[in-house]
């Protein structure tokens, strides 16, 4: 476990395990701590583990998404669509690379990924790409949103932040879209501080992606220390989105666990249904889904009945040194959005915004930990939290 926690249950925490701690050291003790073999390495494992033949290790699920923009083409004078209830880092890279973000709207409470109608909707001639947010860890309709982005001829772009080995349909969420983009930010379930991955099974949007990482040259700093070449050419304006090779070492580790630590989420989603799911009309998403889907449970969100006061709630469970946090407020409410937001109706979002409450979820949570958190929560909306 990580060190002292002030919670009694925190929102999220990690495993310090001694495998992951030699990992690092023993990148670090290599002398080469910048991007080298181990990137390599974690590059090929993850492109065999989710079903793609391209796999670019870069320093964020950021990078990977403004890479991924870049890659297919998405520039100035085009819309790119994407969900309004998603982190804000999307639509950041979107304005980054001079397009407009055009929210779209979620297709429920049960169901908190894109509307595939709604954005059928939100699609013009100046659409280039659709970014679909897999949240949660849950899959969105790919089967419908990817025949969509091909009819409409633009790119589909995974986030797959949260979604690391979810199955849809029979698919690997990250190996349907022109790219896909994945995170391993702490709190991500290959964790490992910052990082993520961009994949794609498209070779030239791969090749853009990888010269783009490291400042358009054709050659690495690493090539050039094994003697593999003596200069380089610059080929377009990039940028150093490089991966390093201690986190590369941990990534490898915590790869190889993500099925075990997977299946530890699931159980956990479980209890929280079990205790939690249609009591005081509190609903956990995704509940009603098909055998044909296989959620990584990133997240443990609840949905609160209307008219109880989430800050309420909040407030009383911190009171118990119960963490929560919500995922997410809409892009589309922030200031530096505004006047986006409101060029599309989004109400079903805004009908569920308010009520999103997230709680205490890692593989090292006990049940009893989990039983904890329901026993206050339910405690806190019987009272109204008002």
């Amino acid at each position: 476990m990580s060190g002292e926690s002030p919670w009694r249950v925190p929102l999220a925490d990690v495993e310090v395990s001694e495998e992951l701690v030699a990992a690092a050291e023993e990148a670090i003790r290599s002398g080469w701590w910048s991007m080298g073999p181990r990137v390599a390495e974690l590059e090929s494992e993850f492109a065999a583990s989710f079903d793609v033949p391209h796999a670019i290790a870069v320093s964020s699920g950021t990078a990977a998404l403004h890479l991924a923009l870049l890659a297919t083409g998405c520039g100035p004078g085009h819309e790119i669509v994407m969900p309004s209830l998603n982190f804000v880092a999307a639509a950041n890279v979107a304005r980054i690379v001079g397009a407009t973000p055009v929210f779209c709207d979620i297709s429920g409470v049960d169901d908190l990924n894109l509307d595939p109608a709604d954005v059928d909707a939100a699609i013009t001639d100046k659409t280039k790409a659709l970014v679909a947010l897999h949240y949660g860890g849950a899959p969105c309709d790919l089967a419908r949103l990817s025949e969509l982005a091909r009819d409409r001829g633009i790119a589909l772009i995974e986030d797959a932040a949260h979604a690391p080995g979810a199955w849809a349909n029979g698919q690997r969420c990250g190996s349907v879209g022109a790219a896909a983009c994945f995170s391993f930010f702490s709190n991500k379930n290959v964790p490992i501080g910052e990082g993520g991955m961009l994949v794609s099974t498209d070779a030239d949007i791969a090749e853009r992606a990888r010269l783009l990482r490291s400042h358009g040259m054709t050659t690495l700093t690493w090539e050039r220390h094994r003697g593999h070449a003596h200069s380089y050419d610059v080929l377009e304006h990039g940028l150093n989105y490089r991966l390093d090779e201690i986190r590369a070492a941990m990534a490898l580790v915590q790869l190889r666990r993500l099925p075990e630590r997977n299946a530890a989420r699931a159980q956990l989603i479980d209890v929280y249904a079990e205790l939690l799911h249609g009591v005081f009309d509190i609903e956990m998403p995704f509940r009603a889904r098909s055998d044909d889907f296989t959620s990584v449970h990133h997240i443990a969100v609840a949905v609160l009945p209307r008219g109880v006061e989430r800050d309420g709630v909040r407030a009383q469970l911190k009171e118990q040194g119960i963490q929560t946090s919500v995922h997410y407020p809409p892009i589309h409410r922030f200031s530096a959005f505004a006047e986006l937001g409101a060029r599309r109706e989004l109400s079903r979002t805004d009908e569920v915004a308010d009520r999103l409450i997230t709680l205490p979820l890692h593989p090292e949570l006990a049940r009893a930990d989990v039983e904890t958190v329901c026993d206050a929560l339910l405690s806190a909306v019987s009272q109204g939290s008002g």
